[in-house]
């Protein structure tokens, strides 16, 4: 099997690798061209344009910014016209339910099949292979790319087009959220005098425990706000739960609170902080370094 990916990015870049390591024939595009090259050590094949990363692919992978970003991809720069019939496009980046169905009716007059399939896990579930990955599309295009997604980590199935990208929205929602609830309690902790790496201790292992509680919390009690998935990403997602939201009539007040908070954190220029990051937003709003 053939494969382009589109987008060498913080996920873009091991996931490349790791196709690469798997043995697969990879074409890679990205838009600033460096990027690209730092793949060509390990055996892919990098292009100036992404109608030449995809022309003779059998599936295309694309982990792209947004769903503007994807559209502007695949139909104004020639992607889709590059394609071959018969071929695959399977979006792993994070984008709107609205528009991952969109794209797969566009994508369908050029008879190119679509998944959408966006993941969690970040920079280190990509690393170690075990990616949660969230698909969208028709069960027999799944099975097709099911060799492609075990290199990633785990996929799994959760209906017709547009349901990877409301599973993803859910995931953010949940992280997004979890996020604030640890640091705002960690803070608080803080605050009152009882040191927060004893205090994630203490409760490791009880009801409160969680992944957000070890991975991020670790990062707020290190004031390590590198960022492995950004202020502005996590943002982005909540404000496409909202806006998915508001399409079907259902009423988020928990996710709005947040968008509000990180958007907040963005303006304060917290936006190329990991989106553990909100930690500091909420310290500084009670007077604490």
């Amino acid at each position: 099997m053939k494969i382009a990916l589109l987008g060498i990015g913080l996920m873009g870049f091991p996931m490349g690798r790791r196709l690469c390591e798997a043995g697969y024939d990879l074409q890679v595009w990205n838009r600033t061209h460096h990027r690209a090259l730092r793949l060509t050590s390990f055996g892919a094949v990098a292009h100036d344009t992404p109608e030449q990363a995809v022309k003779d692919a059998d599936l295309v992978i694309t982990m792209l910014d947004n769903g503007d970003v994807v559209g502007h991809v695949l139909f104004d720069l020639g992607v889709a016209a590059a394609m071959k019939a018969g071929s695959l496009l399977v979006d792993m980046s994070s984008i709107k339910p609205a528009q991952a169905r969109d794209h797969a009716a566009r994508l369908s007059e050029w008879h190119i099949a679509y998944l959408d399939a966006p993941v969690s896990g970040g920079t280190i579930g990509v690393e170690q292979g075990t990616l949660a990955i969230m698909v969208g599309g028709k069960a027999a295009k799944f099975e097709r790319a099911l060799p492609v997604f075990t290199v990633f980590g785990h996929a799994t199935h959760v209906g017709p087009t547009g349901s990877g990208q409301l599973a993803k929205l859910a995931n953010q929602m949940i992280v997004g959220i979890t996020i604030g609830a640890v640091a705002e309690a960690l803070l608080l902790c803080e605050k009152g005098g009882a040191d927060m790496a004893k205090v994630k201790e203490a409760i490791t292992g009880g009801f409160a425990d969680s992944r957000i509680l070890q991975v991020h919390g670790q990062r707020m009690i290190e004031r390590d706000f590198s960022p492995r998935g950004r202020m502005t990403v996590q943002l982005k997602d909540l404000r496409n739960a909202l806006s998915t939201a508001s399409e079907i009539g259902f009423e988020a007040p928990i996710t709005a609170l947040f968008e509000q908070l990180y958007a907040e954190g963005v303006e304060h220029g917290l936006a190329d902080l990991d989106h553990s990051g909100l930690f500091v937003e909420l310290a500084s709003r009670n007077g604490m370094t």
